[in-house]
């Protein structure tokens, strides 16, 4: 079960299928982003696919010479345009992949269209989705629920996004959803239809155990995309944002040109793949042997190394370093930012009292620290928010809950009023009323052991004690312990044995937390495979916005002056 494989053989297949000759690929917006995570230019250039164009570019030339691989979503505005394009058709032939399924009245207004008999065929290739690591794929979807519902345009986006995996990975699956949310069960269901009803297409070959789909919601665990993070490519896209697999770097201070935007992607980066998964303190010292390695292969430039300023002049004095190992030299820049960032805001403090939020239940401490870094003027008002939430959220039922006070502290600390209405929309959306589950306090003896275990060892890393509340879930489901009655089966049938094969889908999200888990699980668990998808990869800055996207924290407010005007009135 791997995602940027499955994708990548589609487009393989695409390329050979239109044979020898120079090529063109066509693409929709979508479609680019999805082409682009896994192949690069370069290696599609060596297929003979020299020009790659827009669907919807108007100024395109007539290249008779060219064969042109359409690979397009299905959806309406992408038939018109097709259906312009073979009326009077800019290439010699057209070879038509959509990445779904096609209605047959489409396929009909296509055949009417193509009077010159240009196309050679057309073909639906499952790649729906973007394949972000090989267990991780998401719909690139920011704000996918009104309230607690879906938008219909995105549970319609959502469902074939999913579809096309289950098809693109060969999977016919039984499905579980999260009881507290009537979203997973919508989604659950839908997809269920589309199984019902291209049923020839899901007859895979039946396997022992069948495959299982799990539907889960953001809401039943809004403190994992709070949460700064500490390992590489988690920690990259909560500081600078992964887009695509693109980092925008032009903000940082004195760029070269060349690096205003770098590709992070563990495909064609060894460096990378060696390294998304380890804490920030081991990167370091990895890009440092690599460059005390090149030292000694060069006895004459031996330089000091001894912090991350040392390696970021040593790759500027050194152009053969950088020529030998540009992906290197990109990675000494990232990690250069992200250490500026983690001192400038104070991060490793703030880090610690994230974590104790998260994981340990003594309130007078957790509070004390807060007040304490909310007098802290390095630290910004975006960490300052984050930091009440997570209060918020952790302590909303508790005996000595001082959120209207850390509210004021946060006024006086000059937070916008954007970040302090927030705090109240974040447990609106992911509070105790809301969660199926319990976040915060072990649920078993065995569990309050490991905790008691964990407080007398000491946590071999304070900034890394939290583990994701899909993590337990997960675990459960493995072992065969997860309950019926919080995540039920779609359907009369049940699974008997432990499930094998696994797909996880987070609906308002999953986080590169998560996506480490599953990464961790993979490996130490023989026989499971697992492969987590969102609607989108969130950091908490894009978390935040699909908060004020789903627009719960202004319904209440709503709800509360109306209950106030009602009560005035009696």
């Amino acid at each position: 079960m791997n995602v940027v494989f499955a994708v990548k053989q589609y487009i393989s297949k695409m390329i050979e299928d239109s044979g020898p000759g120079m090529k063109v690929l066509l693409m929709d917006k979508e479609t680019t982003g999805i082409v682009s995570m896994v192949y690069t230019q370069s290696e599609i250039l060596q297929k003979e696919v020299y020009l790659f164009e827009r669907i919807d570019s108007q100024n395109r030339e007539i290249m008779k010479h060219l064969k042109a691989i359409c690979f397009l979503r299905p959806t309406k505005e992408n038939v018109d345009y097709l259906i312009q394009e073979l009326r009077r058709p800019k290439y010699s032939i057209y070879f038509i992949y959509f990445s779904n399924v096609i209605s047959k009245s489409d396929v009909k207004s296509l055949a009417e269209a193509d009077e010159q008999e240009v196309v050679a065929e057309v073909q639906e290739f499952y790649g729906d989705y973007i394949a972000v690591n090989p267990h991780l794929f998401s719909l690139n979807i920011l704000g996918c629920c009104q309230g607690r519902n879906w938008d219909p345009a995105q549970l319609s986006r959502t469902t074939q996004g999913l579809t096309a995996l289950l098809l693109s990975l060969k999977k016919c699956p039984m499905i579980r959803y999260q009881l507290s949310s009537e979203a997973a069960k919508r989604l659950g269901e839908c997809v269920k239809q589309v199984i019902s009803k291209e049923y020839e297409l899901f007859e895979f070959r039946r396997t022992e155990v069948p495959p299982l789909l799990l539907i889960l919601d953001r809401c039943d665990d809004a403190i994992t995309p709070l949460l700064n993070q500490w390992t590489y490519q988690a920690m990259v896209h909560e500081l600078l944002g992964i887009n695509n697999n693109r980092i925008d770097l032009s903000r940082v201070p004195g760029i070269s040109k060349d690096l205003r935007e770098v590709v992070l992607s563990a495909d064609n980066d060894e460096f990378y793949a060696n390294n998304m998964y380890l804490n920030f303190a081991e990167i370091g010292s990895n890009i440092k042997n690599l460059m005390e390695d090149f030292q000694r292969r060069k006895p004459k430039e031996q330089q000091r190394l001894e912090s991350i300023a040392d390696m970021k002049a040593f790759v500027e004095n050194y152009p053969q370093f950088k020529k030998m190992s540009g992906t290197v030299s990109k990675h000494v820049t990232v990690v250069g930012e992200l250490s500026r960032l983690v001192s400038e805001r104070n991060l490793l403090e703030v880090s610690e009292v994230e974590q104790e939020l998260a994981c340990q239940n003594d309130h007078s401490s957790a509070l004390q620290n807060v007040k304490r870094l909310l007098q802290n003027p390095k630290v910004t008002e975006f960490d300052a928010a984050r930091l009440v939430m997570l209060y918020a959220l952790h302590y909303e039922r508790h005996s000595s809950n001082s959120l209207p006070g850390l509210l004021v502290d946060l006024r006086s600390k000059g937070v916008s009023e954007k970040y302090r209405k927030l705090v109240s929309a974040v447990v609106e959306y992911g509070g105790k009323r809301v969660r199926g589950s319990d976040l915060f306090s072990p649920k078993d003896a065995v569990a309050i052991t490991k905790q008691f275990l964990k407080g007398l060892k000491g946590v071999e890393n304070v900034y890394t004690q939290h583990q994701p509340f899909l993590h337990e879930t997960l675990d459960h489901l493995i072992k065969g312990k997860l309950k019926e009655n919080l995540y039920p089966y779609l359907g009369p049938s049940t699974l008997r044995d432990r499930p094998q094969d696994i797909i996880v889908f987070v609906i308002g999200g999953a986080t590169y937390e998560e996506a480490l888990t599953v990464y961790n699980l993979n490996r130490t668990t023989p026989g499971v495979r697992i492969v987590l998808g969102g609607t989108t990869i969130h950091n908490t800055k894009s978390f935040l916005e699909e908060v004020l996207a789903s627009g719960l924290h202004s319904r209440t407010r709503e709800s509360s002056q109306a209950a106030s005007r009602s009560a005035s009135r009696r």
